[in-house]
């Protein structure tokens, strides 16, 4: 009768640490500043998912690809918060109109990241943070807005576009590759 009973308060105590310690999971635009740490900002609504594809465009005789995947659960760190949410990856190629390729980042080489930050469904909008080129050149800010079915308009707001040689070594590459501009459209492949 003792096993029965040490087996129902082992059973209960597992229980409620394993619920203590559950992720709990908020909307893909609650503010990440207000949920506990550890917390997961799911794409419940689907709000991601129509951008997943494959896009082209061309800019200043450079073709530019964009491959966007959705990844689950990406982790984030903000201060000393840590948290889980749902993002849009982009990943892409620039390529010369001699077919050149300029910048590529599917294999992440460069250590470039492209991710999304927030959305604004009411207009069609995700919001995305670029990490720049070599040195942080070009970090910023890029919009997609959904034009229809087949198509994305670009927005990017470079936040720093130069760089000193005490901040990056003349050697590296600090050449901004993406399209700065506003209202770039992408066509889906």
């Amino acid at each position: 009768m003792k096993t029965i009973y040490l087996r129902i308060v082992i059973f209960l105590l597992i229980t409620n640490f394993i619920s203590c310690r559950a992720q709990q999971v908020y909307p893909l635009n609650a503010d990440y500043e207000e949920v506990p740490p550890n917390s997961y900002l799911k794409d419940l609504y689907n709000e991601l998912t129509p951008y997943v594809g494959i896009y082209k465009a061309n800019f200043n005789g450079n073709e530019i690809t964009l491959y966007i995947t959705k990844q689950e659960q990406k982790p984030e760190k903000t201060g000393q918060k840590d948290y889980y949410m749902d993002a849009l990856i982009i990943k892409y190629i620039v390529k010369s109109s001699t077919g050149a390729i300029l910048q590529d980042t599917q294999n992440n080489v460069y250590d470039i990241e492209l991710y999304s930050i927030s959305t604004t469904p009411a207009q069609n909008k995700v919001n995305f943070f670029y990490s720049g080129t070599n040195c942080s050149v070009g970090w910023g800010r890029i919009i997609l807005k959904k034009v229809n079915a087949s198509q994305i308009s670009w927005d990017y707001y470079p936040d720093d576009i130069t760089t000193t040689a005490a901040k990056c070594p003349s050697n590296l590459d600090t050449t901004i590759y993406l399209p700065e501009t506003k209202d770039l459209i992408f066509t889906k492949q």
